[in-house]
């Protein structure tokens, strides 16, 4: 009997022990559970509202405007992960799971509707970013944007991209991250001028397939002055970031090279560098090729 108190006694005593060691752990000695995050937390801020200078991408110029009454129709794309987190040109976080979007001339931020012409979708979306410059392209949904149009799978599609100015409650919704109020489908009538209207703009069109335009042939020369964002050992991540910032993508050695060019000035490629590297790619630099160069030589380094 005696035995089996001093047995109780003792557990009793060594759990006390052991709770009195829980409580004095400090705070933070066991491992966290890793969280995703957020690469931005809302609402964020419609003011101040930028606009901008004009710039030059590619040898193309841009005039940003606030054209209160724009209305364009012409082709969409979208990006997302490869941009995850960068700074967008209105100086926030892009989120891709956000609904916004690019756009190369409109105020930073402004509201458009998009309307996709084959199926008559629209939704609002929140510009935030420069972009896409690409000339056969009037817009640049984030992933979420795409999602919710309806093109995430299509990769480029026809749409109008019109200015509008909604309610407080959808621009709140959007500023925390969250899609705005549905809007009614376009037409069959509406569509059908739309359409008309895309036909008589002759848009370029789309890019072709990523393997057929990705990779120049071997003799193809490319002298000149580049930007040269990156290399990856994926083939389909650098045709995305290619695709997204209007470059061309290289075979060399086992890496696949993104570079943007040529461009004819310094002041030129120095601009495009500045888009590039506040896109979120750093390391990205100017690159001088001998015009006798072709892209079959010099493949051993990225």
């Amino acid at each position: 009997m005696r035995l089996a108190t001093k047995r109780a006694l003792s557990l009793a005593l060594l759990m006390f022990l052991a709770a009195c060691a829980s409580k004095e752990r400090p705070r933070g000695s066991y491992p966290s559970r890793p969280s995703a995050g957020r690469p931005s937390s809302g609402p964020v801020s419609d003011t101040p509202v930028k606009i901008g200078k004009p710039y030059q991408v590619a040898g193309i110029y841009y005039y940003p405007a606030d054209d209160a009454n724009y209305d364009e129709v012409g082709y969409a794309s979208w990006y997302g992960a490869q941009f995850h987190g960068a700074p967008t040109a209105n100086g926030e976080p892009f989120d891709m799971d956000r609904v916004g979007a690019a756009h190369k001339t409109l105020p930073l931020p402004s509201y458009v509707e998009v309307t996709a012409l084959d199926t008559g979708r629209t939704i609002l979306v929140r510009i935030n970013d420069r972009g896409p410059f690409v000339s056969n392209r009037i817009i640049d949904l984030s992933r979420r944007s795409a999602q919710l149009l309806g093109i995430e799978r299509a990769g480029v599609s026809r749409v109008r991209v019109r200015r509008v100015y909604p309610s407080d409650s959808d621009k709140l919704a959007l500023r925390s991250g969250r899609p705005a109020s549905d809007r009614p489908y376009a037409s069959r009538s509406e569509l059908a001028a739309l359409s008309a209207r895309f036909v008589e703009r002759r848009p370029d069109r789309p890019a072709p397939p990523r393997v057929a335009a990705a990779i120049p042939a071997p003799d193809v020369p490319v002298g000149g002055l580049f930007v040269q964002v990156a290399a990856f050992g994926d083939r389909t991540r650098a045709e995305d970031v290619a695709e997204g910032l209007g470059g061309r993508v290289e075979a060399t050695g086992l890496l696949w090279r993104v570079r943007m060019g040529p461009y004819k000035s310094v002041d030129e490629a120095n601009g495009a560098l500045a888009l590039v590297q506040a896109r979120g790619y750093q390391d990205a630099r100017l690159v001088n090729i001998p015009a006798t160069q072709s892209s079959s030589e010099g493949r051993t380094t990225p």
